[in-house]
């Protein structure tokens, strides 16, 4: 299954449905029809055409997985090289303030590694290496708590104003004067 943001596969996932294309070809040998296997392993009917077609034509070698669709841009090694890099901090790659983000991200690989990545790609990378996204918090180092608690008791209400009408109303929207 492929997902459009960049995902795939696991490896673990690769090799169980392996298992499953190599428990269809075992059935195949033994004549099962399509419709049986798919009930048994709990896949598509297709996909057991499928995978039939491919063995008919090349034996059970043909079902085995060929590996991830695609490699990863960045290697391990160069991932270990990007926290390194990541580590400096923004404004050591010329940035004005503190703040990863994922383009900028994206605009330190294709400038230190020369690879081009997707805003999506750059999340997928650094979730794939268990990095998380993390949200500061926005809080002014000078907040004085007690004025903000009497503006929150004192002039917000004023600003929020009532929450009832001070004369009854009426749910007919055909007489105006009840508004």
């Amino acid at each position: 299954m492929r997902y459009a943001q960049g995902g795939g596969l696991t490896d673990e996932r690769r090799v169980f449905r392996e298992k499953l294309r190599m428990a269809a070809a075992e059935r195949f040998v033994q004549g099962d029809e399509n419709a049986v296997i798919a009930h048994d392993l709990r896949v598509s009917v297709r996909s057991v055409q499928r995978w039939r077609k491919a063995w008919s034509q090349g034996g059970p070698t043909a079902l085995a997985s060929k590996g991830p669709a695609s490699l990863p841009l960045l290697s391990d090694e160069l991932f270990t090289v990007l926290e390194q890099e990541l580590a400096k901090g923004p404004v050591a790659h010329g940035w004005p303030d503190q703040t990863w983000t994922l383009s900028r991200i994206k605009a330190l690989i294709g400038r230190r590694f020369h690879k081009s990545y997707t805003v999506q790609g750059v999340a997928a990378l650094l979730k794939r290496h268990g990095w998380s996204c993390q949200v500061p918090a926005r809080r002014a180092v000078e907040r004085d708590e007690a004025a903000v608690a009497g503006w929150v008791k004192e002039t917000w209400p004023q600003v929020e104003g009532p929450w009832r009408r001070s004369a009854p109303g009426s749910s007919s929207r055909t007489r105006p004067a009840s508004r």
